[in-house]
């Protein structure tokens, strides 16, 4: 037996192959299925099933292409309805895979289908959990994704998700190993572990939300306490995960399209297409396309585009950095962002050279900054919540970045404003968003806060 976690990163999500003695099964796939139709052929193994934990928010899952792919049979647990041919498991079902059993344990709350598989190795003793978003390492899955297609509150659904806990996964042997969806990062869940294997043991231990003397009462308090409205893209993902999707190779050919900067402004004028710069912040500030949007492949890219454009449908135009078109496309289409028409030609260098209008955004470093700053300077934070409340420059607003249309009318537009974050990259995203609908007056922080504590500006702590 093998079990081998494929994690992609950008999305903090985890993937499982698991092989026994020339028969495969994957748990989760994400969209491109090549690495585990590969490791099927490297292991001569034949992919016998296809498990999906339950019906994803944060991504599009590559369960219909590799089933089309492999011939294996998609699997959900109880409850679940598909538009496309699957197995609706039974709560305690088992299935065979080589030498090994996947047994079928029903564990709704993070949704009603929601599914966890119990692995049984070759002597029939259980081996591991792959819990989705049922159980993370550190945290519990969120339960207030389904609550609208459930017509239950997120209250009912916590209810359900502690039951479901104590009565399926706490049981379980402390040696059992936890292989869960998400690390930390993910939106899925409030305080994940960057860990992304553990034991249920230690989970026991350290994970608050499996403490033994909890009432169901304080679960369903922690466990809601502090929830961001998720975004708003997760309901559109959820929707593709069920009813299917454009094979990828369809929307690779039409992404990765070659176009002339005539073309590629002529297509932007005709489309409406949101026109993504995805090279690094440094070069976005050094001169851009006028009213592009920078999100950058070298940051938390794919969740940032979901949270930010949010319509899966809307048209998109790339600026990208050369050699890296088909990532770009590739990664968008994680979360569902299918409708990318094409991309730049030579990249922002080709217009550059060509002459045409090209824009930059005025940021300085914290030193300067420190000088121009006093008690009225206007500043805005675009950090989260927590990141702000830690510490902060004293009168900075806090205007978290994936909120920031939330906050467009509190931005001045008759005097200078600074903006920062972290480190630099989100404070970007927001300048580009802000400049895209008509607000120049502003100056990026470089560095972020790290940069500002660095240079001896006077914070909250």
């Amino acid at each position: 037996m093998r079990i081998e976690q494929m994690y992609t990163g950008c999305l903090a999500q985890g993937a499982y192959y698991i092989e026994s003695n020339g028969e495969a099964a994957i748990i989760d796939p994400i969209r491109e299925i090549k690495p585990y139709i590969e490791k099927s052929k490297e292991d001569n193994a034949n992919i016998k099933y296809i498990f999906e934990t339950h019906f994803h928010a944060d991504f599009v899952s590559g369960h219909v292409t590799l089933s089309k792919e492999s011939g294996a049979p998609i699997v959900y647990g109880p409850k679940a309805k598909t538009s496309f041919d699957s197995i609706i498991a039974t709560d305690g079902q088992g299935f065979k895979v080589g030498d090994v059993t996947i047994i079928v344990l029903h564990t709704p709350g993070h949704t009603l289908e929601s599914t966890t598989y119990l692995l049984k190795d070759e002597k029939g003793k259980d081996h591991a959990i792959f819990s989705g978003d049922t159980l993370f390492l550190g945290d519990v899955g969120r339960p207030d994704l389904a609550q609208k297609g459930a017509n239950m509150t997120q209250e009912q659904l916590a209810e359900m998700l502690f039951d479901s806990l104590r009565t399926k996964i706490m049981p379980l042997s402390d040696d059992v190993i936890v292989y869960p969806a998400h690390g930390a990062g993910s939106a899925c869940g409030k305080n994940m572990s960057k860990e992304t294997i553990g034991t249920l043991g230690v989970q026991k231990e350290t994970n608050y939300a499996l403490r033994p003397d909890m009432t169901k009462a304080e679960f369903v308090k922690e466990v809601t306490d502090g929830l961001l409205p998720p975004p708003s893209y997760f309901p559109l993902n959820v929707k593709m995960n069920k009813e299917g999707y454009e094979d990828i190779q369809e929307v690779l050919e039409r992404g990765t399209r070659e176009l002339t900067s005539e073309n590629f402004e002529l297509l932007a004028n005709e489309t409406g297409a949101v026109i993504l710069d995805v090279r690094h912040q440094h070069d976005y500030v050094n001169g851009h396309v006028p009213r592009s949007i920078f999100i950058g492949l070298d940051g938390g890219f794919a969740p940032w585009v979901g949270a930010l454009i949010g319509d899966v449908k809307q048209p998109i135009l790339l600026i990208t950095p050369k050699g890296r078109e088909e990532e770009t496309v590739t990664r968008l289409s994680r979360v569902g962002f299918d409708n990318t028409l094409g991309y730049l030609k030579g990249s922002f260098e080709a217009w550059q050279e060509e002459g045409r209008e090209i824009d930059t955004l005025d940021s300085i470093p914290a030193d300067t900054f420190k000088n121009l700053l006093t008690d009225t300077t206007p500043v805005f934070d675009v950090r989260k919540q927590n990141e702000f409340s830690a510490a902060h420059i004293e009168g900075a607003h806090n205007t978290p970045l994936d909120l920031i249309n939330n906050h467009f009318n509190e931005f001045p537009r008759d005097t200078t404003f600074y903006v920062h974050c972290a480190g630099g990259y989100r404070s970007v995203i927001a300048a580009s968003i802000l400049k895209s609908r008509g607000i120049h007056n502003l100056v990026d922080v470089a560095g972020g806060f790290k940069s500002i504590e660095e240079s001896g500006i006077q914070t909250t702590i």
